[in-house]
């Protein structure tokens, strides 16, 4: 948006906010009658600093809110799918142009190349609650990294199941241990996987600020 109708348009909604009207703010300010009505109709197109700092001070806010670059849109990860005990996961990689559900990427993570996926059920509880996010990046299409062995991962077997594990090399090359982070439920052995990526991130559900 140009600088100054950026400016024009916070104008306008401070003066709404504090329940006033132009006229008012602008005499206040020290200005002509429709000064500030001229610089929110753009009829006044280049305002000077002072003027504005005084419609700052009368409407109580910093210059900066009114000044100010626009703010950012804060990058976006994509939400992949839910996992669980045994629950299916359809939408693994549906969304690999970006669009579908999103959540707003953690200051802590990069957004290239990172996944979430959300936990349904109760099934992995104490150690993640349901609607929780987890964050991954898959660094090949398939097959299971080195660095994934002995860690908690998002992984899919080879019948198209998403799970959450811990992954343990098995009784043969190929094969792979899932266990499960809840003590009370049955592990998995010698389980084929189409790929696993460790667990990057855990997000409880009331902190993600999804999109």
């Amino acid at each position: 948006m140009e600088i100054g109708q950026l400016i024009a348009d916070r104008i306008d909604a401070l003066v709404k906010e504090r329940g006033t009207n132009n006229r008012a703010v602008a005499l206040a300010a020290g200005m002509s009658a429709t000064g500030v009505r001229d610089i929110i109709l753009r009829k006044t197109k280049n305002p000077t600093l002072a003027n504005l700092v005084k419609i700052a001070e009368v409407l109580e806010v910093d210059i900066a809110d009114i000044v100010g670059a626009e703010p950012k849109t804060p990058p976006t990860i994509s939400i992949a799918g839910t996992v669980g005990a045994g629950a299916r996961v359809p939408l693994f990689d549906a969304y690999e142009k970006g669009d579908g559900p999103q959540v707003e990427c953690p200051q802590v993570l990069s957004p290239h190349r990172v996944v979430a996926v959300e936990v349904a059920g109760d099934s992995m509880e104490p150690i993640y609650s349901a609607g929780d996010l987890l964050f991954y990046t898959r660094e090949s299409a398939d097959g299971v990294p080195s660095d994934a062995i002995g860690h908690r991962c998002v992984c899919e077997d080879s019948n198209g199941m998403g799970w959450v594990k811990q992954v343990r090399a098995g009784s043969e090359p190929g094969l792979f241990n899932l266990v499960s982070l809840n003590p009370g439920a049955d592990n998995q052995h010698d389980v084929k996987l189409k790929w696993a990526a460790r667990v990057r991130l855990h997000l409880p559900s009331e902190l993600a600020k999804r999109i």
